[in-house]
């Protein structure tokens, strides 16, 4: 049976390891054109081997989210190959210090907000202006837990994560009439690179944190599967419908397939869910 995103091209940013290597892949498998974007040449290497291996179809594209000309030529270059961008998953993203804000080097905080924050910010200024000239194109930003609650010892990436949502919101709302949806995902807890590191941290990263990494690394948290389905309602034209908003891969969201979310729901303001 053919898949509907046969065809279709999906540019994936911080590709080369974690989430975005799994939504990589799993979009491969599905029969999408992936371009894996990444600042590690090794780790995109092994993305797109591991895709050609399962017959899928991958570029890489080595570029620092950080650096808007790398990131634009990069961009031009999967637009050379594939032609023009259906979907962006913006994962790429570091942990950034651990530990009390007052203890945290200032240049490890700014480069985490950098990363997380303004690499969001770049990767939409560069797909942006040809979606909205096209009316046609989708946006997932991978929000993580930082916005979720005020982590303590976590607070550069929390500060960075929430910025994200709230740029989603804001985009949500300027590109209402552009035909060009953009939501952010909570992908539940999920073993990666990060989880080590916050194990590997100690008692300064807190006992709660501790202990949910501890339990991630034993049930490898969230299935791929669960994330995967939430992903591809949003990268769909089933969600027309719904921008500026941020999901939890644990939210009840099917019921927004047939229907709409209220103006104040799911959004940076949690609280008011329905």
């Amino acid at each position: 049976m053919r898949s509907v995103w046969n065809g279709k091209n999906i540019l994936v940013t911080g590709a080369g390891r974690g989430l975005g290597k799994r939504f990589a892949i799993g979009f491969a498998k599905v029969g999408a054109r992936v371009g894996l974007l990444a600042r590690s040449k090794g780790e995109i290497d092994a993305a797109h081997l591991e895709i050609e291996h399962s017959g899928g179809n991958a570029m890489r594209l080595r570029a620092d989210v950080c650096d808007p000309e790398q990131l634009a030529t990069a961009i031009d270059r999967m637009r050379v190959q594939y032609g023009e961008l259906d979907g962006v998953i913006c994962a790429a993203g570091v942990l950034g210090p651990i530990g009390p804000f007052l203890t945290a080097p200032a240049k490890a905080w700014e480069d985490a907000i950098h990363t997380d924050l303004l690499g969001v910010a770049n990767t939409c200024r560069a797909v942006l202006p040809r979606m909205v000239e096209r009316r046609s194109g989708k946006i997932v930003v991978i929000t993580g837990q930082g916005c979720e609650t005020a982590r303590a010892n976590f607070s550069a990436y929390s500060v960075a994560k929430t910025g994200v949502a709230r740029l989603v919101e804001v985009l949500g709302e300027e590109l209402r009439d552009s035909n060009v949806q953009i939501n952010g995902v909570s992908p539940g807890n999920t073993y990666t690179s990060m989880t080590d590191d916050i194990l590997h941290a100690g008692e300064v990263a807190g006992a709660k944190e501790q202990e949910a990494a501890s339990q991630t690394r034993f049930n490898g948290g969230t299935s791929p599967e669960k994330q995967m389905e939430l992903l591809d309602f949003l990268l769909s034209d089933k969600s027309n419908h719904i921008s500026g908003k941020l999901l939890f891969v644990q939210d009840d969201w099917r019921r927004f397939v047939d229907g709409t979310i209220a103006a104040g729901a799911y959004t940076l303001r949690r609280v008011q869910k329905h």
